[in-house]
């Protein structure tokens, strides 16, 4: 099998199975887009069983327990949009959904100026950011782009991006180097307080 055929296969076997694992109840909507690992209070599912949650387990993540959310508990929080230009085609685009401190939150995270978040994507990609950073840059986990759902081989079905426009800092830098803690294609995050 090759990595592109893995990688697709994994992600299905990982959102897919990640909803029939017992006390999942605040999960019942669809499938799980994200699930959020650490430093959290309010999980919704158990630890990583790794047969069902196959990519997780190829990227070697381990946990007790965790909070997933699946697309209507992510729409349920309140949205924010941002119009950043993108590297992909130098053109300012729409994206939406709630922010990423709201999403903790939602998860029950332990939250302060100094407690790391790590952004996985479905290829494996990691960054870490503090809650700091993420709420000062105004982090969404994306859910949209151009007012359509972002799909799954695209840039989501979720993305962790913020407005570099609008951050001083990185609206000085190339366009190329702006997004490097940007994960798109996000499934997991790690709380680490």
């Amino acid at each position: 099998m090759n990595k592109r055929q893995f990688l697709g296969t994994a992600a299905l076997a990982g959102v897919s199975a990640s909803i029939s694992l017992p006390a999942r109840a605040a999960v019942d909507n669809g499938p799980t887009l994200l699930t959020v690992t650490g430093a959290i209070s309010k999980p919704n599912r158990g630890k990583l069983d790794p047969v069902r949650d196959q990519m997780m387990y190829k990227q070697k993540l381990s946990f007790e327990r965790a909070h997933g959310f699946d697309y209507a508990a992510l729409s349920a929080l309140p949205s924010i949009a941002i119009k950043p230009t993108l590297e992909y085609d130098a053109k300012a685009h729409g994206l939406s959904g709630p922010l990423l401190v709201d999403v903790m939150k939602a998860a029950g995270a332990n939250l302060n100026g100094t407690t790391r978040l790590v952004l996985r994507a479905v290829d494996g990609f990691a960054v870490t950011v503090t809650v700091a950073q993420a709420t000062a840059q105004r982090y969404i986990v994306a859910t949209h782009l151009d007012g359509a759902p972002m799909a799954l081989g695209g840039l989501g079905p979720l993305w962790a991006v913020y407005d570099a426009d609008k951050v001083a800092e990185m609206a000085a830098k190339p366009l190329t180097e702006r997004f490097g803690l940007c994960p798109w294609g996000l499934y997991h995050i790690d709380v680490q307080a």
